[in-house]
């Protein structure tokens, strides 16, 4: 086989797992929603999609996160990347639980934003202080992330202290 043909099925192959990667739903998240801002003739329209994220360590709590999914023939094919741009609102959805101890600082979610290198990342951080869960959205990417990011917190009832990992 000459090197050019095994250059090209290296490519393939490589460009075939990262669709399979792109188009793999990211654990925990359930979308609940979508706002169209953009019309586009062929593909699907750009759009703002809302996420519900469970805290995986947290019993009770739920993360709710809008951001912007891009859309025409390289988004409908996975190959587009979404701006960093989002916004997140975590809140008590139920009675709050810690089935173990946390670490002070923790990625919770990430979920690919491009075909390889962007990701929305959802950071959990302990306010030991003030019994309160602080959660910290933004994104990155190989060579240069964003600096624009959220935040929000859930206060957790004084009775109940956040158990943290030493």
């Amino acid at each position: 086989m000459r090197p050019c043909a095994v250059s090209f099925l290296g490519l393939a192959a490589g460009v075939g797992l990262a669709l399979v990667l792109a188009f793999s739903p990211s654990a925990g998240a359930e979308q609940i929603g979508e706002v169209d801002t953009a019309f586009k003739l062929i593909g699907p329209n750009h759009k703002v999609v809302m996420e519900a994220y469970d805290d995986p360590g947290v019993a009770g709590v739920t993360c709710f996160v809008s951001r912007a999914k891009t859309g025409g023939i390289s988004g409908g094919l996975g190959l587009a990347e979404d701006r960093a741009e989002a916004s997140i609102a975590c809140r008590q959805v139920g009675p709050i639980s810690f089935p173990k101890p946390l670490p002070l600082q923790q990625e919770v979610f990430n979920e690919r934003m491009s075909i390889l290198f962007k990701r929305l990342r959802i950071v959990r951080v302990i306010d030991a202080r003030r019994n309160a869960l602080v959660y910290l959205t933004y994104s990155d990417k190989l060579i240069e992330g964003s600096p624009m990011n959220s935040i929000t917190a859930v206060a957790v009832d004084r009775s109940t202290a956040i158990p943290v990992k030493r």
